[in-house]
């Protein structure tokens, strides 16, 4: 079973990839560790973990008998884009209203 690869919106979508992203941001951590946090299988946690590594969120290296998950960047550049894309455009807004209401009080 193979599990496709998600957007990163639909990965940050689900409440417990958002909480396990958090933890990992603090240390990286291995899958049974981050599968204690919560009240889930193990299977559970690890078709998650799949799921953000899939779509670039968190690497996973093996230490040992150890897998370890680490926050990785490459994720996050696609919700970065859509964020600049609509600060960019309420910038333009603002800057024609405030061009406007300038426009008017010098009137």
């Amino acid at each position: 079973m193979s599990i496709q690869t998600l957007d990163a919106f639909q990965v940050i979508a689900d409440p417990s990839r958002r909480q396990m992203m958090q933890l990992l941001s603090k240390n990286s951590m291995t899958i049974n560790t981050l599968a204690e946090n919560f009240e889930m299988s193990r299977p559970a946690v690890s078709k998650h973990i799949k799921i953000m590594y899939n779509a670039g969120f968190i690497s996973i290296t093996d230490i040992g008998r150890e897998r370890y998950c680490t926050l990785k960047q490459d994720g996050f550049h696609e919700l970065q884009n859509f964020i600049n894309f609509f600060d960019k455009f309420w910038l333009a807004k603002l800057k024609k209203l405030e061009t406007i209401l300038n426009n008017k009080s010098k009137q």
